[in-house]
């Protein structure tokens, strides 16, 4: 039996579609998870890497913590984090924002100190203070590199939010653990599909959103 043809079996099956383990239960789960965790690390990353980008200051601080954050293994930190906290959806929103807060504090930290300072040098020379030339000179042109960081950073929450599944919440993982232990390689395969078609699609929503907020011209300079 091929892949296609499991792939095939789980989303012909009906009883997949239906209850507390039908895909659409399982696919908002995970949806939640990840608009949540994404939601927290942009909080902490966006405006720790605009200020100091904006400042110029702090940049080694940053690769240092990036560096070590992503030195960290999810599954590992989420196991010390359920020993500590048990059981719950704090222990699985701690990987998952480890996680993701250094792409998007990178990115953005590097966004803003890209930005060609002649603007910014005629803002400041018009007498704007320093709060207007960032969000209304930088950040607009920064933007595209910036919600690159986010994409990054969106796509691997959606791909490790399965880790959840391992601690008894649900989500797109519930599909590949639960297969896993009932040795039923259709549920997992249809699983792995599920994680990597919302991969695709939130490429696709974050493709939108740059049509949307970036101006033309900046997408035409970039």
């Amino acid at each position: 039996m091929n892949i296609l043809h499991f792939v095939n079996a789980f989303f012909s099956d009906g009883a997949h579609w239906h209850g507390y383990d039908g895909i659409p239960t399982r696919l908002r789960e995970h949806v939640q998870y990840s608009l949540m965790a994404l939601g927290v690390a942009a909080a902490i990353g966006l405006p720790v890497g605009l200020v100091t980008g904006h400042t110029g200051r702090g940049g080694n601080a940053l690769a240092f913590v990036a560096t070590a954050a992503r030195a960290l293994p999810s599954f590992g930190l989420l196991v010390l984090m359920f020993v500590l906290l048990g059981l719950g959806l704090l222990p699985v929103m701690i990987p998952l924002i480890v996680l993701a807060v250094p792409p998007i504090l990178v990115t953005t930290y590097e966004a803003v100190r890209s930005v060609d300072p002649s603007p910014v040098d005629a803002a400041r020379g018009m007498g704007m203070t320093e709060t207007r030339v960032l969000f209304q000179v930088e950040l607009p042109v920064a933007l595209p590199l910036i919600l690159s960081g986010l994409l990054s950073a969106a796509v691997q929450i959606v791909s490790t939010a399965t880790i959840a599944a391992y601690v008894s919440l649900g989500g797109l993982g519930r599909y590949i653990v639960d297969g896993l232990y009932q040795r039923d390689y259709e549920k997992v395969v249809g699983g792995a599909t599920l994680v990597a078609l919302l991969a695709l699609v939130t490429l696709g929503a974050f493709w939108a959103v740059g049509r949307l907020v970036v101006s033309p011209g900046v997408r035409r300079s970039g």
